[in-house]
């Protein structure tokens, strides 16, 4: 091990902070309840937004749509002459609302419209100070849940877990409600209060959670040396998001650790909702081989484009083990999938999340928006990550009902008990060589 070790200092001193890389602006397609959707302009939760805006002009609708639109028209001349209220009915609404409901007949939870009024608001959000709860929420089976609550944040201490559906916002049932409009009503002034009936999986009924809202901070990275006996050293890396900070931050943290000559490392991607889809194959060149698959993104008609590590690959020989759970969405899960399928690292912990696609927002002439899923997420080996997650090698379950079963980490646990046993391989075949 002393020999990679050198290895390893002889690679860092080559690759000084090599991680000015092409921003591919592709990252979770879910709605952060606070300040970590600002993370380098008009980029938000999870999309790649197009030109300033793209004008479409269709001159006949049945080029695209094969249908007989007079049953739209019949049914809002109906509308406007039959309501009891049909005076104060809009064509401007109604429009929006029929586009709307096209969107939505498309049946994807992260394909979404925003009328003007909606679409400003949402960017005012992102470039303002506002508060939130420090979650991150997405679509399950029709279900605002949240995937995420950020460390340190007001939804960690209030006591929200991963997987939580979100039945009312304050009065506001979410049955229906894009994930952008759950944000919306979520989201408030710093101080404010908002109330949140939650269901959790094995409880009998739901609960109401009053969170007050803050500006929300987002931690970045966690690291410290753990003892394995008999064995050293090994670096436990906790990860909590992949934002524009995490490179330097993440090298910082390994160029120390290896004055104390780690023995292998336990990446924690637990309740990691993701981030820059750049960053997290930066990181996957840390542990890959140059030129390995990182993740493979499949566009409509089934074209694929691979993304290839590209690295230092100083990590590359040391055993790693990845802590996941149903937090671990999106980049989290393309980094632990990358991990396993090319250099067959073990996953502990739970279930990942299953948010594998690709959203790309147009800004249309008026001021609306419009958020379109284009692909779709796969692991090196054509495994999909979208609605599906990654199940761990070996699974430890917390239990459900956020009371602590143990003042012990047990996923933790189990996951350094597996990295000694990975150890104990590696030692055994410099072993073996150095008898030869």
């Amino acid at each position: 091990m002393k020999r990679y070790a050198e290895r390893y200092a002889r690679v860092y001193n080559r690759n000084v902070m090599r991680i000015a890389i092409n921003r591919r602006w592709v990252v979770r397609g879910a709605g952060i309840l606070g300040g970590l959707a600002l993370l380098g302009g008009a980029f938000y939760g999870g999309v790649r937004y197009g030109a300033a805006y793209r004008s479409i002009t269709i001159t006949d609708s049945r080029q695209i749509i094969d249908g007989d639109f007079s049953l739209f028209w019949n049914t809002v001349d109906l509308l406007k002459s039959k309501y009891l209220n049909g005076e104060k009915l809009k064509d401007q609404d109604l429009l929006y609302g029929a586009v709307k409901g096209a969107v939505d007949a498309a049946g994807d939870p992260y394909t979404a419209f925003l009328n003007p009024s909606d679409a400003k608001k949402f960017n005012e959000d992102l470039t303002g100070s506002f508060g939130g709860i420090g979650a991150e929420i997405g679509i399950r089976k029709e279900q605002i849940v949240v995937i995420a609550p950020l460390k340190g944040n007001p939804a960690e201490a209030a006591g929200l877990k991963a997987g939580d559906k979100i039945l009312k916002v304050d009065e506001t049932a979410t049955a229906n409600l894009a994930v952008e409009e759950a944000v919306k009503l979520i989201r408030g002034e710093p101080g404010t209060k908002v109330k949140l009936l939650i269901l959790r999986e094995g409880w009998d009924e739901a609960k109401t959670f009053t969170i007050t809202r803050q500006v929300i901070s987002t931690p970045t990275i966690d690291s410290e040396m753990r003892s394995l006996p008999g064995k050293g050293d090994v670096l436990y890396l906790q990860l909590h998001n992949f934002n524009a900070n995490a490179p330097s931050l993440f090298y910082e943290a390994v160029v120390q650790a290896f004055t104390k000559s780690p023995r292998g490392v336990v990446l924690d991607l637990r309740n990691n909702p993701g981030g820059y889809l750049d960053i997290a194959v930066h990181f996957a060149g840390w542990f890959l081989n140059h030129g390995e698959v990182v993740v493979r993104e499949r566009f409509r008609g089934g074209s694929e484009t691979p993304l290839l590590a590209n690295g230092n690959e100083a990590l590359s020989q040391m055993p790693v083990v990845v802590l996941v759970n149903g937090g671990s969405a999106s980049a989290s899960e393309i980094l632990a999938g990358a991990l396993r399928d090319d250099r067959g690292a073990k996953l502990v912990g739970e279930k990942t999340f299953g948010k594998g696609s690709v959203q790309e927002v147009e800004t249309l002439a008026d001021g609306s928006t419009l958020k379109v899923t284009i692909a779709e997420w796969l692991t090196p080996k054509g495994h999909q990550i979208d609605q599906k997650g990654l199940v761990p090698d070996f699974e430890v379950k917390v239990d459900g009902s956020g009371k602590a079963t143990s003042t012990k980490d047990l996923q933790l646990e189990k996951a350094l008990d597996v990295l000694e046993s990975e150890i104990s391989k590696l030692t055994w075949s410099v072993v073996d060589v150095k008898t030869e």
